[in-house]
Formats: structure tokens, C-alpha cells, sequence
């Protein structure tokens, strides 16, 4: 995986930088801060209250990410299996499949849902099919997402549940996560049922289609969903693989701990930048906040964390991003969740130098972070802060992460550091 980010990290200097003005981004958040359109037409069909047990944000195709292949190519008569752990307990699941990307019809033969056991397996006695408006295939249009229909499956608080997917024909391009922390697996033919793995003889570690995993059923003190929306910090880049010790996991933790069971679901797109997308790390956060963040299901709280790539990169290109027009972004972004009714809070952007990327650090770079971060911190602007970036301070050198955090890179946190920053969340705030 460090070798991936390192790749990464080169590669994202090498596109254009371009930042939108930010009154248009203002005036189109504004304006059409709605929940997803697939999302919103059956929570209006279906009177069940979900909140989002699991979820990821997608990106566009990239078969080839930075040296690292995977199969966002597309799939033809394969199994796709994933396994999933589950911010909170309830007693009735659906999944959520996108073809936001797709350049045609995407056709799913079917599909199941069952409990994880060991790698591809699966507990005997546990698999359930997944249906969608009561036919066990469905075609999903090209830009559009869908959701299953309710099945019931008890599970508890973290728990780990596994998905496959199973497509007959060629699929086309397919919406993936590039940084799924998490072994994906893979066979040729149906395997939907299969309990044992055996047949899973080919893994990624990039997820496909799936975008939430939604639970409802009576939870005493649900507190609804919580979205961390940000970037490769918040995507969990550098942690552990299969070890769920992302920020937003080890938060899921401590809201089971404290009997407040909460869906926490993780908009983390590494590379992802505030004011402009690029191929590989996904669209701007002020195009894919109103998906991503305010579409999940009971959403009531957002935690924002974004802003470094956006000055890495701006300095590495020669075009910097300036403090206002950050500032402006997040502005936009809280406008957006105002108008929907949902909590949002600020994050400042965690601590740069020692980074080796080009523009990471930088002085010119650093300002423009202590001026966004002082401005998160005192405008009043954002419901409520959780700073992050005193959580990984150096004392001795504020600008510096602490080297008990630092994963190698001086830019990521490393396990410890994911759990430092849940620990910076007030959980009142939620």
C-alpha cells in the first residue's frame, strides 16, 4: 500500500490546476443541495427510516491507477464478494449499488448479502437474497444509483457483513474506490452463494459499485448518520489493510462504547480536493457534497477535512490556492448543509512538513493552512470545531506531525494517529 501512495502522491501534480470561482460554487450548492436523486425517489417508496450502517464515495474508472491496476475496467461473468463492517446494529439491511460513472445500462444478475467469516467465506445459514423492487436482477441507467429492498438480517455494532455481486455479462466501466483499506474478491461464474470461498481465487484492494450499506429496525438512542467527508486522511491511506482503523471506524468505536449507537459513514477520497477533481482522486468536494455527504441516509451530522491537496497541489503546479478562496469553499459546503437542515462541522487540516511530495511543504503553503485553520477555528461558521490538527501536533513543532502518529510520510496519520483523531471528537457534538 505505501508504494501505491507514493505513486499517488507523484502523480497528482501532474494535471491542471484550475479553481472555480467561488460564488458559482456557492450558487449551485445552494441551489441544489438535495439528496441524490436515486436516493431521495425511494426513501419517498419506502417508509422504513435507514441510517447508513457502511458507505464509501466512488470515483470514475481508472483501470490503471497510478501503476497499481484493478478491475474498474469492468467485469464479465464474474462473482465480485466484499466484506463490510457495520457502524451500527439493526434488524433490517439494503445495499446501495452506483452506475454514477457507467457509460451504459450496468445489468446485475443478482446478488446476496450474508454474514463474514474468514477471507471469502461466509457463515453457513446466513446468506439472503437481495432483491430490488422483488426481482433478484435489476439494470441500473447509466448516472443514476439504486437501492435493494429491505431484507431482514439481524446484525450487531461492527459487525462484518459480505456482499457479492454477480454480473452474467460484460459490465463496462465501473464506479469504484480505488483505497479500500479492505480485500475485495473475485471468481469467475456465480458464486453468489458459495460459503466456503474456495472459488475467490483473485483479490483487490479497491472496492466496485457498492456505495452504502444501509440499517434500520429499533436501536434504543439512534443517533441517525454521521459522514466524514474529506480526503486521503479520512479515506484511511496508510492504515492497516483489513483492519478497519480508518478515523471514521475507530469514531464507530467509541460511539458503540458509549451505548450511542450511530451509522458512521466514510466520504474519503484520497487525493480529493475542496475546489477541483481530478482524474484518480474523484470530483471537487463542492461537486460531490450534495451525493456524497448530504444523500446518505438520516444523515445529521458532517465532518469536514479538506484543504491539503488543494494547496500540495496548487504549490507543486505553480498555481496556488489562495486562503480566501479555501475559505470560500468550506463556505460554500456549510450554505449547502444549512439548506438542508443537517450539522455541520469544521476540521482543521492536519499538520504538512517533513512531507517529501513537491508542494507539501512549503512556507507559502503553510500560511494559507494557519489562515484556513484560524478561520475554521474562530468565525463562528461551521456548528462546531474538532481540531485535528493540534490532536497530531509536535508540540515542540506545531507545523510537524508527532512522530508516534506519523505513518512515514509526514502527511498521513498512521493507526495510532487515526485513533488520536477520533479521540478529538466531542461526541456531544454529534
Amino acid at each position: 500500500m505505501t508504494v501505491v501512495l507514493v505513486n499517488l502522491g507523484g502523480m497528482l501534480f501532474r494535471g491542471i490546476y484550475r479553481a472555480l470561482p467561488a460564488a458559482a460554487v456557492a450558487t449551485v450548492l445552494a441551489t441544489t443541495a438535495a439528496a441524490s436523486p436515486a436516493t431521495a425517489a425511494h426513501q419517498q417508496r419506502d417508509p422504513v427510516r435507514w441510517a447508513g450502517g457502511w458507505g464509501t464515495s466512488l470515483i470514475a474508472p481508472f483501470p490503471d491507477f497510478f501503476g497499481e491496476p484493478n478491475w474498474s475496467g469492468g467485469f464479465d461473468n464474474h462473482s465480485v464478494r466484499q466484506v463490510v463492517r457495520v457502524s451500527r446494529g439493526g434488524s433490517t439491511v439494503r445495499i446501495r449499488l452506483s452506475n454514477v460513472y457507467g457509460d451504459g445500462p450496468l445489468r446485475l444478475t443478482g446478488a446476496t448479502i450474508g454474514r463474514a467469516a474468514e477471507g471469502a467465506a461466509v457463515r453457513a445459514g446466513s446468506v439472503r437474497p437481495l432483491t430490488f423492487r422483488g426481482h433478484r436482477s435489476t439494470v441500473i441507467p447509466a448516472g443514476r444509483e439504486a437501492a435493494s429492498d429491505a431484507v431482514r438480517l439481524r446484525v450487531s455494532p461492527l459487525e462484518r457483513l459480505t456482499v457479492t455481486l454477480y454480473f452474467d455479462g460484460p459490465t463496462g466501466p465501473v464506479a469504484f474506490h480505488p483505497l479500500a483499506l479492505s480485500t475485495v474478491y473475485r471468481a469467475g461464474g456465480d458464486h453468489r452463494f458459495d460459503t466456503d470461498g474456495a472459488a475467490y481465487g483473485e483479490t483487490s484492494t479497491a472496492s466496485y459499485f457498492l456505495s452504502g450499506l444501509d440499517i434500520s429496525g429499533p436501536t434504543k438512542g439512534s443517533g441517525g448518520t454521521v459522514v466524514a467527508f474529506g480526503d486521503s486522511i479520512t479515506d484511511g491511506a496508510i492504515t492497516t489493510l483489513d483492519a478497519d482503523n480508518r478515523y471514521p471506524d475507530e469514531l464507530a468505536e467509541r460511539l458503540v462504547a458509549a451505548g450511542r449507537p450511530t451509522g458512521v459513514v466514510n466520504a474519503g477520497i484520497g487525493g480529493n480536493k475542496v475546489l477541483t477533481g481530478m482524474p484518480g482522486f474523484g470530483a471537487a468536494a463542492v461537486e460531490r457534497f450534495r451525493r456524497d455527504a448530504l444523500g446518505q441516509p438520516g444523515v445529521r451530522t458532517v465532518i469536514v477535512l479538506e484543504g491539503v491537496n488543494d494547496i500540495g497541489a496548487g504549490e507543486a503546479a505553480g498555481t496556488p490556492v489562495t486562503a480566501a478562496q479555501l475559505i470560500a469553499g468550506h463556505q460554500a459546503l456549510i450554505r449547502a448543509a444549512r439548506w438542508r437542515g443537517v450539522r455541520i462541522i469544521g476540521a482543521t487540516v492536519t499538520p504538512t512538513k517533513g512531507c517529501p511530495y513537491p508542494g507539501y511543504d512549503t512556507a507559502r503553503g503553510e500560511s494559507v493552512r494557519d489562515t484556513l485553520n484560524h478561520w475554521i477555528r474562530t468565525s463562528g461558521e461551521y456548528d462546531a470545531v474538532f481540531d485535528f490538527d493540534r490532536a497530531l501536533a509536535d508540540p515542540a513543532d506545531p507545523d510537524r506531525m508527532r512522530a508516534e502518529f506519523d505513518a512515514g510520510d509526514g502527511l498521513h496519520p498512521n493507526d495510532a494517529g487515526m485513533r488520536a483523531l477520533a479521540e478529538a471528537v466531542d461526541l456531544r457534538q454529534l
